[in-house]
């Protein structure tokens, strides 16, 4: 695969053309996951959960990320690779500054942070000094404490208008893409239409312009009550490479997620 950058996936939206996303953590599964043509790892703050057997994202440290980073850039094959800023490490714009660039040092093309309008100076900050941000609205996993458990965010109008305007706040400010988590479908296909940055979701529908899943969820070995919207692609696939390969192929057709895996 080519190397895949912030053009590529940015012209694939404009051309109606949707692309896939999962996590890795290391050299291994990074070297799987592009070989099989997903467009974009995310190194995910989720190792703190599906790596380190912690109850939430929160006692993920930055170093932690940059050192999870550098493994993955050295096994991928040309993915995008998005990291993590994990929980306060990102609370002023000088703070995301600092820690945006030990994440880029060690291998990231973009960086990711949870949080609304109020990251616009930050997610400006970032972008004049050539660091690409995707924010990342609706459930937030970091904020967990604050929502009361992960829930569906966004089911009320109140809360569907507020993070419509943000995210045009966001992309106003620089933002290079956006990332929405556990919001309802339509709500979902509003933002996506009403933004030019490339969109990604998760629980978010079928209209976004891309898909992301926890690697182990659609392996099917993470322990516990599966969520909604994963599906087990080792039940379609002889090898775990396959699995990659066709959970890329079904984002890319629209095919997965579907109705089932949706929010009203």
């Amino acid at each position: 695969m080519s190397n895949i950058t912030l053009h590529t996936l940015t012209a694939r939206k404009q051309a109606g053309e949707k692309f896939a996303v999962l996590t890795a953590y290391d050299a291994t599964f990074a070297h799987l996951v592009s070989s099989a043509g997903i467009e974009m790892i995310l190194v995910g703050d989720s190792l703190g959960m599906v790596l380190q057997g912690q109850s939430s994202t929160l006692p993920v440290t930055v170093d932690e990320m940059a050192y999870h980073t550098a493994s993955v850039a050295r096994g991928n094959q040309g993915a995008m690779i998005m990291s993590d800023l994990p929980f306060m490490s990102y609370s002023t714009p000088e703070q995301a500054m600092d820690n945006s660039a030990k994440l880029m040092q060690a291998g990231a093309h973009i960086v990711k942070l949870e949080g609304g309008e109020w990251l616009c100076d930050s997610v400006r900050m970032l972008a004049e000094r050539g660091v690409p941000v995707c924010p990342h609205l609706g459930l937030t996993p970091q904020a967990v404490n604050k929502l009361g458990g992960y829930r569906v965010q966004g089911r009320d109008r109140q809360s569907a208008l507020k993070m419509i305007e943000d995210a045009k706040k966001l992309e106003d400010a620089g933002a290079s893409m956006l990332l929405l988590e556990c919001v309802p479908t339509l709500l979902a296909e509003e933002i996506t239409r009403n933004v030019e940055i490339p969109v990604i979701g998760i629980g978010a529908g079928h209209h976004t312009d891309a898909q992301v899943l926890v690697m182990h969820d659609m392996l099917g070995i993470t322990p516990g009550r599966r969520p909604k919207f994963v599906k087990d692609f080792m039940t379609e696939a002889e090898s775990i490479e396959q699995a990659f390969r066709l959970y890329g192929d079904q984002v890319r057709a629209g095919t997965f997620p579907g109705p089932e895996h949706g929010f009203e």
